[in-house]
């Protein structure tokens, strides 16, 4: 049985456009696999807390040594990590705020980047441990910016998840949404032609 693993960051939660094109993507993949697992990991509706002093020493203190509370940090991206190396599949429903990712979205990030658990630095450089399963990034702007040099997320994100292993991503862009009606209709329905398009390949 597959899994996909959910990740959505709009603030504005399934009325958000890139929660509308993830749950698109998301119904489109159970088609394909009517016996798939869906799990959902909603870091608006449930943020991850932001990193701090306290959790980033609490991952970087050995087990042995860790108190109660430090334990518990760990525990708690531990859970986020299994939930990520379960997935055969990830989508990422990403907006675009103030030119760059959610800080939701970033604090997640910074509780699965965990050295000798995601990732490890060789004599050859920098080494990703998970899997190189394909991620599925659906990337909703009000303005255009793919291709430009205002584009700071899609660098940033293929950059982040090819650290940790995960080399195989794809991205499908909404632009425009926020140019009058008939932009984020055609911005909408053509990022839904390229999800059918992606899945069916």
């Amino acid at each position: 049985m597959k899994t996909l693993l959910q990740i959505k960051s709009s603030l504005n939660g399934d009325d958000g456009q890139s929660s509308y094109l993830s749950n698109q993507f998301v119904q489109r993949w159970q088609q394909q696999n009517p016996d798939g697992r869906v799990l959902v990991r909603d870091v608006a509706a449930s943020p991850v807390p932001h990193l701090d002093g306290e959790r980033f020493n609490a991952f970087l203190t050995p087990a042995e040594k860790r108190t109660p509370t430090e334990q518990s940090i760990v525990d708690y991206s531990d859970e986020l990590i299994a939930e990520l190396k379960s997935a055969d599949v990830v989508t990422i429903g990403l907006p675009m705020y103030n030119f760059g990712i959610p800080s939701t979205l970033k604090a997640y990030f910074d509780h699965i980047a965990r050295s000798g658990v995601t990732f490890q630095y060789t004599s050859n450089g920098p080494e990703g441990l998970l899997p190189a399963i394909p991620v599925y990034v659906l990337a909703a702007r009000g303005g255009l910016y793919a291709g430009t040099q205002a584009d700071s997320q899609t660098g940033y994100m293929r950059a982040f998840l090819g650290f940790l292993g995960l080399t195989d991503t794809h991205f499908i862009y909404a632009e425009g949404i926020a140019m009058g009606p008939e932009g984020k209709d055609k911005a909408l329905a053509g990022a839904e032609q390229e999800i059918n398009r992606t899945l069916a390949a």
